[in-house]
């Protein structure tokens, strides 16, 4: 069989144009939604996500600023920025870009996100308010991920559901959301023993420990929905996933591909977060 392919590319231009609906309505109630992006550093990759962010909420009317920090920059200097942020009334998100600089603590600069503009989703609050399902911003990357199971209309009740990665960013919440649609998820990660016994059992698979090749065509139980979080590089330089995606999509039923799957949504989904603490100010 041959997976059906899940377009991260299209749904994230549905989620934009959706956003830009609830942008211009507050805007017309005088209400200018914005992002404020902090990236300290030079890390290449992370520059080229802060484009790509900004660029997407400029594209929804957001109001989106990047301030640029050298990687030398005290922490004491980057708290003292946010909680300026945090008392600003006009700006609606915070997102500090990871990594950062190894002298800083990065779960501290976190945690010095006023919980109500940490449109990461990354603050104790928001990962305690998931962890009792309770409202509050989800982590950007799984909370794509639901949105593009959700795209194809998946119920997850009583199936199983194996995510490989045990981050806090990915693989933690990702197993709470699929839970709070009633799979039954089993968390794997570099400990675990036999990981291909649990993922063939997996009606679910969810990849994201940034590893080439983690999840092979052998691995896969035949018409299971694969989702790829992973971002790497083969030999030639070419971006791919965590999946052997050429095997894998012979097997699976649905598969994201990797550019154009769950990269796009993952900043999409950071689009919501912020036009909904937007809203939640204005309210």
């Amino acid at each position: 069989m041959t997976a059906q392919l899940i377009d991260g590319n299209a749904l994230a231009r549905q989620v934009r144009a959706e956003v830009a609906g609830r942008v211009a309505a507050l805007k017309q109630r005088g209400i200018a939604p914005h992002l404020s992006v902090i990236l300290v550093g030079e890390n290449p990759a992370s520059q080229v996500y802060v484009r790509n962010k900004v660029a997407d909420s400029q594209q929804t009317g957001l109001q989106a600023t990047l301030e640029n920090y050298p990687a030398t920059l005290p922490q004491a200097e980057l708290l003292a920025r946010i909680r300026a942020l945090n008392a600003d009334a006009r700006v609606h998100g915070i997102l500090v870009q990871l990594p950062l600089p190894a002298h800083m603590d990065a779960q501290a600069v976190i945690e010095a996100i006023a919980p109500q503009k940490d449109v990461d989703g990354f603050h104790v609050a928001s990962a305690g308010a998931l962890m009792v399902g309770r409202p509050g911003f989800r982590p950007c990357t799984p909370a794509g991920c639901m949105r593009m199971i959700d795209s194809i209309g998946y119920n997850l009740k009583g199936k199983h559901a194996v995510v490989i990665g045990r981050s806090n960013i990915v693989g933690k919440p990702m197993a709470l959301m699929l839970l709070a649609q009633n799979a039954t998820v089993t968390i794997c990660h570099s400990a675990t023993p036999d990981l291909a016994a649990h993922t063939r059992a997996a009606d679910v698979v969810v990849a994201a420990v940034g590893k080439r090749n983690v999840l092979t065509a052998g691995m896969v139980k035949p018409g299971a929905l694969v989702i790829d979080v992973g971002m790497n590089r083969d030999e030639a330089g070419k971006l791919c996933g965590d999946v052997d995606f050429a095997g894998v999509s012979q097997i699976a039923g649905w598969i994201t591909p990797v550019p154009g799957g769950v990269g796009p949504m993952t900043r999409a989904m950071l689009l919501v977060n912020t036009i909904e603490a937007a809203e939640a100010a204005a309210a």
